[in-house]
């Protein structure tokens, strides 16, 4: 089906992430569920669940410091460098598309990126190891460098309105492609499970490669149960 595609759309989910050590959110006894995010509407309301978000963001960060690329991360990164995927859709927010040597514009983050924050004023862009310097020092995390807003890690977080440009990059791609191929998604969390269904109904062959059923199975082109490294290490130089 790659072989025979004129444009692939890649699109990961929490499962390619799995593989380097970092559960999804409904793992049993996944660390997320210790660590719940936070809702957007009051981490903007209270200054205390600022502060705890904070502390629940770099408690998690300091569970998968190490994490790296998986062989999946790697499978998707030689399909896009060697020009049959355009970029990666990814429901993810650990930057390991990057550090499989994706270049930032060649990855669409529909939920954003946690390993860097921004301001949700002015949008200026602060490293994650100043603010935790900050928030070290004193117990509260701090405020924008340039003009002085509150500072939130660039992901989206619930409650929060989706990013405009990601979301249109990543209509036009399913829109044009002929072949959707889904990795390690449950295919459940809206709007982003929209995408595989909208290039179905346009006439784009569906792979779904996923540990568990999804709910797009019954649709799909053609569904793979099994680790996503084994099944992309493939593609790999």
């Amino acid at each position: 089906m790659i072989q025979d595609a004129r444009v692939v759309a890649g699109f990961t989910g929490a499962g390619i992430s799995t593989e380097s050590g970092i559960p999804d959110f409904r793992s049993p006894d996944s660390p997320w569920m210790r660590h719940k995010p936070i809702s957007f509407a009051l981490f903007l309301r209270s200054p205390e669940a600022r502060r705890e978000a904070w502390r629940r963001k770099f408690a998690m960060d300091d569970l998968y410091r190490g994490a790296r690329p998986s062989a999946g991360h790697r499978g998707f990164a030689s399909l896009v460098t060697t020009g049959r995927m355009p970029a990666v859709i990814t429901q993810n927010i650990d930057g390991l598309h990057q550090e499989s040597g994706l270049a930032p514009d060649l990855v669409i983050e529909l939920h954003g990126n946690g390993t860097y924050a921004r301001c949700l004023g002015c949008g200026t862009r602060h490293e994650l190891d100043w603010v935790r310097h900050c928030f070290d020092a004193d117990g509260d995390p701090p405020d924008c460098r340039s003009c002085g807003g509150i500072l939130k890690t660039a992901t989206i977080s619930f409650g929060q309105t989706m990013p405009e440009e990601p979301m249109r990059r990543a209509q036009k791609l399913t829109a044009s492609c002929d072949l959707f191929l889904v990795a390690g998604s449950s295919l459940v969390v809206y709007p982003a499970a929209a995408f595989p269904a909208f290039a179905k109904e346009n006439g784009a062959r569906l792979v779904i490669v996923n540990r568990e059923p999804t709910p797009l199975d019954r649709v799909a082109d053609l569904v793979i149960r099994g680790e996503i490294g084994a099944v992309f290490s493939v593609f790999l130089p």
